[in-house]
């Protein structure tokens, strides 16, 4: 009796112990608008689930701020390890963030920044220059059209939004309009959210073909927006990537497929994959190395129909030549 005492007391501490070593991350998301937004869920859900000794406590907010809001409050609740964070909009996270510092969880900002950033506390955070996103595409449109003599003709360009108040969004746009002030035939006669999703830009895409005379270049802010434009461009009896120049964001491989068969002219690169910055810091964190509050930006590229095309901080790959690599 003694033995099966002693064999019931080891195992409920063996037990206790794997349960105190368990690392659990929690990841609050802000929903599935873009293939982009699926493959960096992926991605993060994928190593985490797969890691030793780590749990993931994953959130699907559903593009609403309250979701994401109350998931926080639940991770606190919880006592989680590790929160990862990406905030639908910029605006109306003070609160809760700084709830989730008293906590003392350490707060890992993905994708995008929110405004009160300078205000709280994180550990670490990885994210796309967004600015320098929008100025590539706008200088993408700007140096191809010179590369083809259409350099000193005024053409008419519209701006296709994401979801206002997201920092994809502003940050592109800040991009968009600086660069515009380079290229002064591109004449901007069109600005709208799409709200980063495919259904969105084709309906505005569908409005701009009625109301406006022409459309020359669209700059839309993701891929999934320009995905969507090119069916109502399609359907309206034009031909997507020669009577309108469509320049996307975030070089999904369905952009480079819509590149190669000609339909869509450029994507400029924002990469989803952050498990191979997020997974090495969360393990370093555990052996109680410290990082700054430098947002880490990765390499990324612009891909279009012919390569070659100088950006000044980068020159345009080819689509074609590296599609079979593309990972999302």
């Amino acid at each position: 009796m003694k033995k099966l005492l002693a064999l019931a007391l080891g195992l409920v501490l063996v037990l206790n112990v794997a349960a105190w070593a368990e690392v659990v991350i929690a990841f609050s998301q802000i929903g599935q608008e873009s293939d982009w937004r699926t493959a960096n869920t992926d991605d993060l859900k994928s190593a985490i689930e797969n890691h030793p000794g780590w749990k993931l406590v994953y959130d699907d907010a559903q593009q609403k701020q309250e979701n994401q809001i109350k998931a926080l409050r639940n991770f606190i609740t919880q006592d989680v390890n590790y929160i990862l964070f990406t905030g639908v909009v910029s605006t109306g996270w003070d609160e809760v963030l700084k709830e989730v510092n008293e906590a003392e969880i350490p707060l890992l900002l993905i994708d995008r920044m929110p405004d009160c950033a300078d205000k709280i506390e994180y550990v670490a955070a990885f994210g796309g220059d967004f600015v320098e996103e929008g100025r590539r595409q706008v200088a993408w449109a700007g140096e191809y059209l010179k590369s083809i003599g259409m350099g000193d003709k005024d053409v008419n360009v519209v701006i296709m939004e994401g979801t206002t108040g997201a920092s994809a969004q502003t940050g592109r746009t800040e991009g968009n309009l600086k660069a515009l002030k380079d290229y002064p035939h591109l004449k901007l006669v069109g600005q709208q959210s799409g709200n980063f999703t495919r259904a969105e830009g084709q309906a505005v895409m569908e409005s701009w073909l009625k109301s406006l005379d022409k459309i020359d270049v669209l700059i839309a802010q993701n891929d999934d927006m320009a995905l969507g434009a090119i069916d109502a461009i399609k359907a309206a009896g034009k031909v997507p990537g020669k009577d309108i120049i469509i320049v996307g964001c975030d070089s999904v491989k369905a952009a480079f497929d819509a590149i190669v068969a000609g339909e869509m002219n450029c994507t400029v690169e924002c990469t989803p994959l952050y498990s191979r910055f997020v997974v090495p810091t969360i393990e370093a964190l555990e052996k109680g190395e410290k990082f700054s509050k430098t947002v880490v930006h990765p390499e990324e590229g612009v891909f279009d129909t012919n390569g070659g095309i100088d950006l000044g901080t980068v020159k345009s790959t080819k689509a074609a030549d590296v599609i079979s690599t593309r990972q999302y």
